[in-house]
Formats: structure tokens, C-alpha cells, sequence
């Protein structure tokens, strides 16, 4: 059960199919599954062996999948970094995952030069370059160009790590989620038959593929041996214009993708007709959305809830008209319940915390047992979520994480920069959390209180928060300064009222 198999199969027998368009490139199975079997041999060739973990620092590209299924078929793990990183966030992940090797563009070769000496596993000739040649760095296509295209002959199965994603965190410390080739292979089989994905869909992507919700629709594709649209990023006209020209059939977005895509001046639901599946994932989409999207597209409309450690619910299509506030029902093999603050399980329409276990559960988190056996109790991940479910059994979220931040379908944790924040001399305490962003669903905001006698302008402290968390889209939008915060009976800071107050004081003041 190798994934990079998968390429060796379409090469076979279906040789002629598109599998792939990037831009203005467009390759066959045949193709594909030449380029992935030389760069296979090529990082054989330069000493990467089974078991090896490769990062990558890449934007979304043809080189990023080809180093993904290359990974595969050798049985060297794959650690995809967010371009959105800056210096400290890649070192910090670079040492915890053991890379060996990083592959890379120009845009981020300054930034690794700046931190190459903190990177003593990392061979000085393993630095590969995707897009032309620079001093300390390999040339990765003239590698790829002079290494054979033949299977690669190496023996990795279903138990090898396929990837080691890592949450989002990049400051305090990392947690990186284990997948297998069995855990990846059980996305392509679960969510093929959830979304009604067969050899002639053609997929599209637009969002980054380093995150995990990137798999959900590429694995299917890569399973069925369909057409795969990858995008540079996400552009709502340009967007509807591919849908339109190459008759998509399965995309999946973000709420905050949703809103632009149904708002942008040229969407037409004449020209959607090719579409099979809308799948919104990342955080809960708000119902007036949901309601203007199956007014105009009907029949279409999915929605996934679900955890990079390894738990799903989807609403089907066919399910929105009946539980259009769900989240829909695990899929086939997967199962939930909801738990009370003592561990009992919730009857219908009791709030409690979400628990669930499947095919795609990691086995853990990288080198962090002791956050393994926190969140996986006797086999089921305790998701940190609250929901409760109806008479049905099908799933309603009351929130996320409750401290958790989604800013473009990323997930991010407030305690990361709030251990950034406390670091300035002149704050006591801190206290991060999401508000409502119109670009990116949510942003964090920072609220503090300062040392007693001691004074900072909340502009000052934004810049130099901003200076110091490890990637973008940890950037604090605002910091509002407070003498006290509000706290529940236990001394426990109420994050929720602070969010409720602060926006209910912006729609006062306009």
C-alpha cells in the first residue's frame, strides 16, 4: 500500500489521461509518473534513504507534488513547510522533524542561508533549488534531468511515515501529526466515495498544498487516477474562469473562499454547470452563505468537519435540505461520540466534547508522546471541539477548539503568540483570539495588561509582536490594552466574552 504506486498503476493503464495541469503545463499519467520516478532516483542518488525526512519550502507548484509521490515511492517522509514561515518558524521545524535535506525556490534562499548553521543534520549539498542554480545550493531540475526514469525497485509499505504535518505552531513548541501510507490511502478510499469522485472528474485546488485539508481532495483524485487542477492561489475570477474552460467537476474551499467566489463580477451559475461537488472545510461557513450558494448552485453543496490528527464528519449533498446547521455524519469505518466533562457519553441534543476514531487516525505526533497519549484516550481522539448530536445522530458544532484561530483555513494556536507577547517587558498578561476578518474569516487579536506603573502605545506593541511570532499569519491585526480581563469563578480568563464585547463595541461605534 504505497501511494507513489498509484503513478506506476495510471502509467500502466491509463498512460493518455490527463493527470495533471499547472498553469500553462499540462502532463499524461505517462509523464507525471516519469518526472516522480526521476526525482526518486535522483535523491537516491544523492544518499536519501528510507525513512529520511524531506522538508520542503515551497509555494503551491509542480515540484511540490512531484517531491510529495517521489518521497512516496522511496520511503522518505515528507515535512511540507508553510511558506508563510519566517526564519525562527523554519529553523524550529527543520530541528524538531529531523530533516535531512530541504527543497526550495529563490524566493526563500535568503532566509535559509540566515539559518543554516542552527541545521547540523542538514547537509550543506542538500539544499536543492527548484528554479535555477545558486552558490550552496543543488540545481533540482538538472538533477531530475540526469537521473533515469525507472521505478525506483525500493520497498515501503503501508506502516512507513508518508508525511509529518505540522499544526501551525512554530513558537513554543511543535507538533508535528503523523500520516502513513496507510492513513493517506484510507483519505483516497473514504473520501472518494463521499464526494462521488470517479476516473473521469477533474479536480481543481486553489488553496495551498502544504496545509492538510489539501489531501482530501487530492488523494481521491490521485486515487482514481483523475484530472488534478492546481492553481498558484486562490483567485476568485480566475477561478470561476478554469472551472468554466475545463469543466471542473470537485472544488473545496474555505468559507472565506466561498464568500469571494460568490461575490466576484463574473460568477455565473450557467457557466458552474460542470460542477459535482462544492466542499467547504476550515471552519463553520455562516448560513447565509450556505443558503445563497445552494440557491444558486443546488445539489452540490458538502461540508467537512475534521482534525489533521485524523477525525472527519461530512454532510452530503443530499443531507443539507434535512440538517442544513450540521455537520453531517462520519463516514463508513469512523466513529464518534460525545463525552461530558466526566467522560460519560452525551444523549442526543446534550453538549459535550467531540470524540472520534477511524481509517485516518494518526498514530501520533512526532517524538511528543506525552501529546499522543493526551489527545488519543484508548483509541479515540478527543478533539478539544464541543458539539452535541441530534435524534439522528448527525452532528452540530456549538464551537471550535475554543481557543483555537482559523485565518484563511489555517489553524492558529493563541497560546504561540501569547508566549511571544508576555516577552515584552511591559506586559503582565496576554490574552489572544480571533476576530471576525473580512479577507481572512478570522484574525488574532491581542489583548493585555500591562505592568503596574509601566506604558506602551498599543502600535508599538503590535509592531514588535509582529517582529517576533514565527509566521504571517500569526501577525496580531490589533492590540487593545485593558486593566483587567474578565474571568470566570475558577480565575479563568473568558476569552468569548472578550471577543463579544470588543465586537459589539465595533458595531456600536459604527
Amino acid at each position: 500500500m504505497n501511494i507513489g504506486s498509484l503513478f506506476s498503476r495510471h502509467a500502466l493503464y491509463r498512460p493518455d489521461h490527463l493527470a495533471l495541469v499547472f498553469g500553462e503545463k499540462r502532463l499524461t499519467f505517462r509523464e507525471y509518473n516519469g518526472n516522480i520516478n526521476r526525482l526518486a532516483n535522483a535523491l537516491l542518488g544523492l544518499g536519501v534513504k528510507k525513512g529520511d525526512k524531506v522538508a520542503t519550502l515551497l509555494p503551491n507548484c509542480m515540484e511540490l507534488l512531484e517531491t510529495y509521490w517521489a518521497c512516496a515511492k522511496i520511503g522518505a517522509a515528507v515535512v511540507p513547510l508553510s511558506s508563510l514561515l519566517m526564519a525562527k518558524g523554519i529553523a524550529s521545524l527543520l530541528q524538531d522533524s529531523d530533516a535531512v535535506m530541504v527543497i526550495t525556490n529563490s524566493a526563500f534562499a535568503d532566509t535559509l542561508d540566515s539559518i543554516k548553521n542552527d541545521m547540523p543534520g542538514i547537509r550543506p549539498d542538500l539544499y536543492l533549488l527548484t528554479d535555477g542554480s545558486r552558490t550552496g545550493y543543488r540545481d533540482y531540475k538538472a538533477l531530475k534531468e540526469a537521473a533515469g526514469d525507472g521505478e525506483p525497485g525500493i520497498e515501503a509499505g503501508e506502516d512507513d511515515i508518508f508525511n509529518i504535518m505540522y499544526s501551525s505552531g512554530t513558537t513554543g513548541m511543535p507538533k508535528g501529526i503523523v500520516h502513513t501510507h496507510k492513513i493517506r490511502a484510507a483519505y483516497a478510499t473514504s473520501f472518494t466515495a463521499a464526494f462521488r469522485v470517479t476516473p473521469e472528474s477533474v479536480a481543481m485546488h486553489a488553496g495551498a498544498i502544504v496545509f492538510n485539508g489539501a489531501f482530501v481532495d487530492l488523494m481521491p483524485a490521485v486515487f482514481q487516477g483523475a484530472t488534478y487542477i492546481l492553481l498558484p492561489q486562490f483567485d476568485p475570477q480566475s477561478y470561476i474562469e478554469t472551472i468554466a474552460r475545463e469543466k471542473v467537476t470537485h472544488v473545496m474551499m474555505v468559507p472565506a473562499q466561498v464568500i469571494a467566489f460568490l461575490n466576484a463580477p463574473n460568477f455565473d451559475p450557467a457557466r458552474l454547470q460542470s460542477l459535482e461537488m462544492i466542499l467547504s472545510l476550515g471552519a463553520p461557513l455562516l448560513m447565509e452563505h450556505k443558503e445563497r450558494l445552494t440557491r444558486l448552485l443546488p445539489g452540490r453543496f458538502y461540508e467537512l468537519y475534521g482534525l489533521t490528527e485524523g477525525f472527519v464528519t461530512i454532510l452530503d449533498k443530499n443531507d443539507y435540505a434535512l440538517k442544513p446547521g450540521s455537520v453531517g455524519v462520519p463516514p463508513s469505518f469512523f466513529e464518534m461520540k460525545i463525552l461530558d466533562a466526566d467522560g460519560r457519553e452525551c444523549g442526543p441534543g446534550k453538549v459535550g466534547e467531540i470524540c472520534g476514531k477511524g481509517p485516518i487516525l494518526t498514530p501520533g505526533y512526532y517524538k511528543r508522546p506525552d501529546l499522543t497519549t493526551a489527545a488519543i484516550i484508548d483509541g479515540w481522539l478527543h478533539t478539544g471541539d464541543m458539539g452535541y448530536v441530534d435524534e439522528d445522530g448527525y452532528l452540530f458544532l456549538v464551537d471550535r477548539k475554543k481557543d483555537m484561530i482559523i485565518s484563511g483555513g489555517v489553524n492558529v494556536y493563541p497560546r504561540d503568540i501569547e508566549e511571544i507577547v508576555v516577552q515584552h517587558p511591559a506586559v503582565r498578561e496576554a490574552a489572544v483570539f480571533g476576530i471576525p476578518d473580512d479577507k481572512w474569516g478570522e484574525s488574532p487579536l491581542a489583548s493585555v495588561i500591562l505592568h503596574e506603573g509601566e506604558s506602551v502605545a498599543s502600535g508599538e506593541l503590535k509592531t514588535w509582536i509582529n517582529e517576533r511570532v514565527g509566521a504571517k499569519f500569526q501577525r496580531v491585526s490589533e492590540v487593545v490594552i485593558m486593566n483587567e480581563f474578565p474571568r470566570n469563578v475558577a480565575g479563568k480568563t473568558l476569552k468569548r466574552e472578550m471577543r463579544e464585547k470588543y465586537w459589539a463595541g465595533r458595531t456600536t461605534k459604527v
